[in-house]
């Protein structure tokens, strides 16, 4: 919101504060102010004049000689260029010694003619022509016949003048108007206001207006209150000029007289109006009602809109004439040929507007403000100023009284605050005196204390202030925030830290990063048909769906950080970077409803990706493709790091989505049994030849149960003291049987002295019997206590043989 500090000044005097020390103030009271704008930009000795004649220049087709009397006892010969220059017309006009911004104007000679001064455009004086009506954005500025010669253009124009650009907080919608503003502005100064009655200035006369209008509203839930003038015998031209300069300085661009005034009161009470060609109406009736199906309207910006059912309208008895409370129809537009006017003033739902207003595109000043909700009793107070300016500046006979329906004036909320809870809140000793005067400077009426209680009538313009502490608060910005004491903090204080899952997760991408991963972040949305690839997590359960999505690619919440992993991995692949190592820590999304109704479940997934080489080509060195071992070797440093080596499983069963032959399902083994906590492998041969990809392993990981599972604390034990004894052995299963199965089997029966058991070959084919494969492991032997004999590790070792063979059927090689 600009504020004007000039029009201001008409409800509050600014004496004695610099539009400097006005911000700071009001920035300080909880508003801030943007910027101070001055719409001077530099300019002086500009006069206004009268172009008494024009002539061509004798020597020049684009120039032309005219005489000017600017006020200064004789004529002034100005040689001017523009086009629109004419004799009779009223200009600004620049003498000798004048200042522009970056010019200093001199007496010259022009192709030999004398030039004493110059002719100025609105763009040549610092203004914004785009705000000037169109007819004066090209050429000199041409002022209104009435102004006096020899004025200071500062004065005519308005010029001695600065803006306050406020920006303000949602809640506090009763600034969006001059009046607004001066109450925050009194309030904060402590000065007094000066508000006078519109309906003193309003003469009614020629019969009444329900002879010529009627209104009605279809729900009044969602229009409160519609009020209507009839105005009769108007002449459309353009507005005074101080009118005018009001409504370029909070950057509202001058139309005419109608529109001009309907803008200037909302601008000054906050309240949006409108007003109707009344010759166009259809059926002299004019209604609020919902726009029926398949409805179209014509807005003032000329685009022809399809209305949905839940949009509020105005219409009469044709059909809708505009969107209430965003803008009006074309149809029942005023125009240069518009006698009578129909003056619309209503209190809209203010949700009804904005669904109206995003559906559409389409934000206006009025929409801006009945989204934020405006003051219900300033319906009537602003249609009767409104009627009252276009009497006097339009020429119209206003017909004796309001056409309404709906409900009149709200009635103001009465809180109720504790002395003792407002001194607790704050930290101060604030008495009953000086909490009436803060409360009498908002223009709060404010009762006298019964037992430290005192009742606060708050106006309808402050809808912000609904409890309690919104009093308190008010009281705090108005006594001053420096004011309030500072003490010092008691209590039990304990210090700040990291949960365990933040630390968790700070110490896997650190570990992940060192280990030569890249950290990189997907979209959370989606395409549909990709929540479907990689199912295993969110089996038997739903996508969840935008309600409004940016588009049809990201219409869904992810339900596999796998998707957005590929979609980076081919980024990269197509502009020549394949050797990845990627990960990354997110979250994913599902639902047991197929439609929802409650909050979805969210839960937190480590991704990795592994496609490429290990590490570049070297003379001495070729390289070598990542595998699927590449990718096991990354989640067991994980798990290790976690201390869940011994309860991590993986068993080969071909996830969706997965390479069938080289790819495996992670299972956590917990007291009640194993789980699934995640899927590793190959892409699957089909998926890569669609993603024009080469060979790429990805896994992912549901963290919250090794969040869980994973040791608290790190345990620390001696370095060994006696040497090991190791053992090898090969055996001949079947080939079907995973290597970690006897793995597990022989730890199970090594018992406390096996330390360690690897894997070290794994042989089929060649002279081995169909169906049959060799697995070599090897096996080592400690005790914490002493050294091992021979007889210890044999009883030991003979009896993990003998499991091996008793369980898998397995077979000594020799």
């Amino acid at each position: 919101m600009k504020v004007s500090t000039s029009w201001l000044s008409d409800y509050i005097s600014l004496e004695g504060v610099t539009a400097e020390e006005l911000a700071d103030k009001i920035t300080t009271a909880g508003i801030e102010i943007d910027g101070v704008e001055r719409r001077n930009k530099g300019i002086s000795g500009i006069v206004t004049g009268y172009v008494k004649s024009k002539e061509k220049h004798p020597d020049a087709d684009k120039l032309n000689v005219c005489i000017v009397d600017a006020g200064q006892g004789e004529d002034l010969q100005i040689v001017c260029g523009a086009k629109n220059v004419a004799a009779g017309q009223k200009v600004p006009v620049a003498l000798v010694g004048a200042k522009l911004p970056g010019l200093e104007i001199k007496k010259a000679k022009l192709r030999g003619v004398l030039s004493q001064g110059m002719i100025c455009s609105a763009k040549e004086l610092g203004l914004n022509d785009k705000l000037l009506p169109k007819e004066l954005q090209e050429g000199i500025l041409v002022l209104p016949e009435n102004t006096e010669v020899g004025q200071d253009i500062l004065k005519v124009l308005g010029l001695n003048d600065e803006i306050l650009d406020f920006d303000l907080t949602p809640n506090r919608s009763d600034c969006l108007s001059m009046i607004g503003a001066a109450y925050e502005v009194s309030a904060i100064l402590g000065r007094d206001l000066k508000l006078a009655d519109p309906a003193a200035e309003l003469v009614e006369t020629g019969g009444l207006a329900s002879d010529s209008i009627k209104v009605s509203i279809e729900n009044e839930e969602y229009c409160s209150h519609y009020a209507v003038r009839y105005i009769a015998g108007v002449k459309p031209a353009p507005s005074p000029l101080w009118i005018q300069n009001r409504l370029m300085a909070a950057g509202v661009r001058p139309i005419n007289n109608i529109v001009d005034i309907t803008n200037y009161v909302m601008l000054e009470y906050g309240q949006p109006l409108h007003a109707f060609d009344g010759d166009r109406l259809e059926g002299g009736t004019i209604g609020v009602r919902f726009a029926r199906e398949g409805e179209m309207l014509t807005s003032l910006d000329g685009q022809e809109r399809k209305l949905e059912p839940q949009m509020l309208v105005i219409a009469d008895k044709a059909g809708a004439i505009g969107l209430a409370g965003v803008m009006g129809g074309l149809s029942t537009e005023v125009t240069a040929d518009t006698v009578n006017i129909v003056l619309e003033s209503a209190k809209f739902d203010g949700g009804t507007v904005r669904k109206t207003s995003r559906q559409l595109g389409l934000r206006s000043e009025a929409s801006q403000r009945f989204e934020k909700e405006v003051d219900p009793n300033a319906v009537i107070p602003a249609l009767n100023r409104a009627a009252a300016l276009i009497a006097r500046y339009a020429g119209g006979s206003v017909r004796e009284g309001i056409v309404q329906s709906g409900t009149g004036s709200a009635k103001e909320k009465v809180l109720t605050l504790s002395l003792e809870k407002l001194n607790q809140y704050l930290g101060t000793d604030l008495s009953l005196l000086e909490v009436k005067t803060l409360f009498g400077r908002l223009h709060f009426k404010c009762g006298d204390a019964a037992q430290g209680i005192v009742e606060v009538q708050v106006p309808t313009r402050r809808g912000d202030i609904s409890y309690d502490v919104d009093l308190i608060e008010e009281i705090a910005r108005l006594y001053g925030y420096d004011n309030i004491p500072t003490t010092l903090i008691e209590g039990t204080t304990t210090p700040g830290a990291l949960t365990r899952q933040q630390f968790l997760r700070r110490e896997l991408r650190r570990l992940l990063s060192l280990g030569g991963y890249q950290e990189v972040m997907g979209y959370s949305f989606i395409q549909p048909e990709q929540s479907k690839l990689f199912p295993a997590l969110s089996e038997g359960r739903h996508s969840v769906k935008l309600a409004m999505p940016m588009s049809e690619e990201r219409s869904v919440l992810r339900t596999s950080l796998l998707p957005q992993l590929l979609d980076i991995a081919l980024y990269n692949t197509n502009r020549r970077q394949g050797d990845l190592a990627l990960f990354e820590i997110g979250n994913v999304f599902f639902t047991e409803e197929e439609a929802l109704t409650r909050q979805p479940s969210e839960l937190p997934v480590l991704g990795l990706l592994l496609s490429g080489t290990r590490a570049a080509k070297q003379w001495n060195v070729a390289a070598e493709p990542v595998d699927f071992f590449d990718l096991k070797g990354a989640l067991e440093t994980v798990f290790a790091h976690l201390g869940l080596t011994d309860r991590v499983v993986y068993e080969g069963n071909a996830p969706e989505g997965y390479h069938p032959g080289r790819s495996a399902s992670i299972y956590l083994l917990k007291d009640e049994g194993r789980v699934q906590i995640g899927t590793m492998g190959q892409l699957h041969p089909e998926l890569q030849r669609q993603l024009d990809l080469e060979d790429t392993y990805v896994s992912e990981v549901l963290l919250q149960p090794l969040y869980e599972a994973a040791r608290k604390e790190l345990q620390y034990s001696e370095l060994h003291r006696f040497p090991g004894m190791e053992r090898d052995i090969a055996v001949v299963v079947d080939a079907e049987v995973p290597a970690g199965h006897l793995m597990a089997s022989i730890r199970e029966h090594g018992g406390t002295l096996l330390q360690h058991v690897q894997v070290f070959d794994v042989y089929t084919g060649g002279k081995m019997e169909a169906g049959k494969k060799s697995v070599a492991l090897s096996l080592l032997y400690r005790h914490t206590d002493h050294t091992l004999t021979d007889e210890e590790v044999v009883e030991v070792h003979d009896r993990v043989v003998a499991a091996l063979q008793q369980t898998f059927g397995a077979e000594l090689r020799k």
